[in-house]
């Protein structure tokens, strides 16, 4: 196990699991934080043992956002680029996670607000806590919806929801979230962690190639036409075709047996 003073790693049966670990901020985001989260985001990418990531939060929350208390205006001084903090700090980190062609499970805890909610939303499994709640916070401070929220919030759910969530920033509750298909599922919150580890583990011994691919496919939905899509999926089969897990699921098929994923 590797701790830092704001994210704890911990990598075990091909699951990296990741923890932001800033309680007493409500897991908000300084600068440290985000290069310690991206930092094990390339791990995943550079790590052949790493099948699959687990996100979640220590404390009572997932994540409030952007930590606001090194920005006070009533501190004066030149007035923050925000846009510098979003293509230095929260943009990359999200094109990671999104291309990373190994699932990404995230487990919410507590509050998910602003940046932190669009962060959980960047990942390929959802669930949270019965408790929890997602908060498009932005509105109430004068911003707009960023670490991707514009663009995922209208896609997941569409423009009439994205927009009163944006708009109003009301809490919806992780119930509502998964009725809504914002997520994938709310659970008891005793459970949550374990049963996103179970997830996590069993996408670990999954066949991790082909795994990558049906990411990549279902995220270039929604922007290729359906020829492109085909031809993609075509390429994506072919590659797919010639794994060693392919040879191994089809022989475990035919033998009436768990097939033994290698990730390879």
């Amino acid at each position: 196990m590797s701790e830092n003073p704001t994210v704890v790693s911990d990598c075990n049966d091909g699951v990296l699991s990741l923890t932001l670990n800033r309680p007493d901020k409500l897991n908000a985001f300084n600068e440290e934080m985000h290069l310690a989260l991206r930092a094990q985001i390339e791990r995943a990418y550079d790590d052949v043992s790493v099948r699959s990531v687990l996100l979640t939060g220590s404390g009572r929350a997932f994540c409030a956002g952007q930590d606001l208390g090194d920005r006070d205006p009533r501190k004066g001084g030149e007035r923050p680029d925000l846009g510098h903090t979003l293509e230095t700090y929260y943009n990359p980190t999200l094109r990671l996670i999104r291309a990373l062609e190994k699932p990404v499970v995230c487990a919410v805890n507590g509050v998910a607000a602003g940046a932190g909610a669009n962060i959980a939303l960047a990942c390929d499994i959802v669930l949270a806590g019965r408790s929890a709640k997602f908060i498009q916070a932005f509105s109430k401070i004068g911003l707009i919806p960023d670490a991707g929220g514009s663009w995922s919030l209208p896609r997941i759910i569409g423009e009439p929801r994205a927009k009163a969530l944006a708009l109003l920033a009301e809490p919806l509750m992780a119930d509502q979230a998964a009725d809504w298909g914002l997520i994938w599922k709310s659970v008891e919150d005793d459970v949550l962690v374990a049963e996103a580890t179970e997830i996590a583990k069993r996408l670990a011994a999954g066949p991790t190639v082909g795994l990558g691919m049906t990411k990549r496919l279902i995220q270039a939905a929604s922007t290729q036409d359906l020829d492109s899509q085909l031809d993609m999926e075509r390429d994506c089969q072919r590659i797919a075709g010639r794994t060693d897990d392919y040879a191994e699921g089809v022989t475990a098929f035919l033998e009436k047996r768990p097939a033994q994923f290698k990730g390879k």
